[in-house]
């Protein structure tokens, strides 16, 4: 007759799938940034753009250094014409200032890209 292994399957694709839904995906970053806490939050985004705000206003666009407007102007066109569906995701420490934050996108907006997230960790 033999064992019948259809409940054990069962078992394993239900937990297999509740460890697919209640895992997070962690993108480490070799600058830690303290992020603002938030009850809420959409879900993550397929290969995004990150710029990132330090708290003492610099820019970061993919983890590298923006040494000024321009260039940082200039990074999020050449995204944009890589990709016009490009995805930017803004990462600002808590201490960064709201001003440098909207600047970056203003930029990234004059420069076409039009799909943003704020990025923030949960509480």
């Amino acid at each position: 007759m033999g064992i019948n292994i259809t409940p054990m399957v069962d078992v394993v694709l239900v937990l297999l799938v509740i460890m697919m839904v209640s895992s997070t995906y962690i993108v480490s970053q070799s600058l830690k940034v303290e992020l603002p806490k938030s009850a809420s939050s959409d879900a993550a985004v397929s290969a995004p753009t990150m710029v990132t705000v330090t708290k003492d206003g610099a820019y970061l666009f993919n983890q590298e250094p923006a040494e000024s407007d321009e260039a940082l102007s200039s990074l999020f066109r050449r995204a944009f014409a890589e990709n016009p569906d490009t995805n930017l995701v803004v990462t600002a420490d808590t201490a960064a200032l709201h001003g440098k934050v909207i600047h970056a996108i203003d930029l990234a907006r004059q420069a076409g890209i039009t799909k943003f997230a704020i990025s923030v960790s949960r509480d």
